[in-house]
């Protein structure tokens, strides 16, 4: 069922990458390299495509909304399981396993077509 408008989801596309950018500092792994880095890395890629993402909020609009919630689904899944596949889990997970969840259901309850300033719905 998808109830996420995309302007919400272009808002929390943007919040969410900062928050992961911070994860480290804010929660003590900095010192673990492959976490951090992780960390730091899926949020500037969110950033980054939610940049190019044609929807309410993007700045260039050459993703179309599907593809790059698509991208949020995968991303979301690799981030979850970073911890266990890059071997950091024994020093941190739940920042990654959460953020990497709540990607995943972002991606599965956003509307697909964003709305356009006349109040009609872009065709995906």
């Amino acid at each position: 069922m998808r109830f996420l408008p995309t302007r919400v989801h272009g808002i929390i596309d943007y919040l969410w990458g900062l928050a992961l950018l911070s994860t480290p500092w804010l929660f003590g792994f900095a010192d673990v390299a492959a976490a951090k880095w992780t960390a730091v890395a899926f949020g500037l890629g969110a950033i980054l495509y939610s940049a190019v993402t044609a929807y309410e909020l993007g700045l260039f609009k050459l993703l179309p909304m599907p593809l790059h919630l698509i991208l949020d689904g995968l991303a979301g899944l690799v981030l979850a399981a970073s911890p266990f596949l890059f071997g950091f889990a024994d020093r941190v997970y739940w920042p990654h396993v959460l953020f990497g969840l709540f990607s995943v259901a972002a991606s599965l309850t956003t509307d697909l077509e964003p709305i356009l300033p006349t109040g009609r719905r872009e065709p995906a």
